[in-house]
């Protein structure tokens, strides 16, 4: 990307003029028409009421449909429109009927959601939880995951960018191993959309769990979740209104063919357009463009922490991306944040807890977090050593 567009992509993000955001694994700056798609409806929803509205915007709405299934490579009838990838991931484990003995392999990388949700289960109905941990390098190791695979094994589920650690997992070599051996895949991948390309064809995952905060740079109070169409009626569905059926009698009813079965009628149709324009302008722009100007930012910023005195990288892997993790020797990562924001540069902190199983392997108390995205500059890189240089 050049620097030309760089800068009319940041004049079109007004976020920019105001704040250094290297928090972008929390919440990204929204473009500007993102924020103008949401303010437009609701003006309109407060001048000529909500139902009435809703009826006028029925395409545009219907659309935002269709862009998430082409941002993920999945048809429209996969596609549930939710809060948040925490609530499209419980929706999806949960709706999963687990008997006491089944088992669920994940990764030393998962999340703090999800690792409540597998011991939710074991307190409740008895699964067991085998964790892969990483290899000396960092990496996920593939081959160990085939091996842990046993007949009691029911789910494997994985985080494909973890909150707290700079690498990132195989899904789609994970992909390959649950298909050949026939076993729910499930994927946490609040961090990947908008930051790296993601096919759901290529994962070969039947579940995968999404947020649009974050690198999408969608509005606060998005997501979605993707049921692959072969495996939606192996999932229970947790809530129902008259939204998640097609028909119903006073003696029984049907469920929708669709993946809008998980969702419920009532929800934010603001928001809704907000996430939907956020993936056309993520596709207008290139993922994959993204995800190179990601990586060479990560990079920068990797080589350049690392010079300063006193201040560890933890990131390690094979393959690393926008999310950057260090610690400030004799400073609390709490304290760095709070210096930092003194200065106008936004980071944030991952406790031990966001990441559990790495941060006790790796004895991590907490990390500071600075995390790029394609609108950060090599200045804003460089504002960021230089606060940090007097730790």
């Amino acid at each position: 990307m050049e620097a030309r567009e760089i800068q009319a992509i940041r004049a079109a993000t007004a976020g920019t003029v105001h704040r250094v955001h290297f928090n972008n694994a929390g919440s990204s700056f929204p473009p500007d028409v993102v924020l103008e798609t949401v303010t437009n409806y609701l003006r309109e929803e407060a001048l000529l009421g909500g139902y009435e509205i809703e009826a006028v915007y029925r395409e545009p709405l219907e659309r935002v449909y269709a862009s998430i299934a082409k941002l993920i490579n999945a048809s429209v009838e996969e596609v549930a429109i939710v809060e948040n990838a925490s609530t499209g991931w419980h929706l999806a484990f949960n709706g999963i009927d687990f008997q006491k003995g089944d088992e669920v392999i994940t990764s030393e990388m998962e999340y703090i959601t999800n690792l409540i949700g597998f011991l939710n289960l074991k307190k409740t109905r008895g699964i067991g939880i085998r964790v892969i941990p990483n290899d000396a390098d960092g990496n996920f190791p593939v081959s160990a995951l085939e091996e842990a695979i046993t007949p009691a094994t029911r789910l494997i589920a994985i985080t494909q960018i973890p909150s707290s650690a700079g690498n990132i997992l195989p899904v789609a070599a994970i992909g390959n191993i649950a298909r050949k051996h026939g076993i729910l895949y499930l994927v946490d991948a609040c961090q990947s959309i908008g930051h790296v390309p993601v096919d759901v064809q290529e994962m070969q995952c039947d579940l995968l769990a999404v947020t649009g905060r974050k690198y999408l740079r969608a509005p606060r109070g998005t997501g979605f979740l993707y049921v692959r169409k072969a495996v939606q009626d192996q999932l229970r569905s947790l809530f129902l209104d008259g939204h998640s059926i097609k028909a119903i009698t006073e003696e029984d009813f049907q469920l929708r063919d669709d993946a809008r079965r998980y969702e419920l009628f009532e929800k934010n149709r603001a928001l809704a357009l907000g996430l939907g324009k956020a993936a056309d302008y993520a596709m207008e722009i290139g993922v994959a463009r993204i995800w190179d100007r990601i990586r060479i930012l990560s990079a920068l910023m990797r080589r350049r922490l690392a010079e300063i005195r006193g201040v560890t990288v933890h990131d390690r892997g094979e393959l690393l991306g926008g999310i950057v993790t260090f610690s400030v020797a004799g400073v609390d990562s709490v304290r760095v944040k709070q210096d930092l924001a003194a200065k106008k540069i936004n980071v944030s902190v991952g406790r031990a807890d966001a990441t559990l199983l790495y941060m006790n392997r790796s004895r991590l108390e907490s990390i500071v977090r600075a995390s790029v995205h394609y609108y950060n500059t090599e200045e804003e890189i460089d504002l960021l050593c230089a606060a940090l240089q007097g730790k």
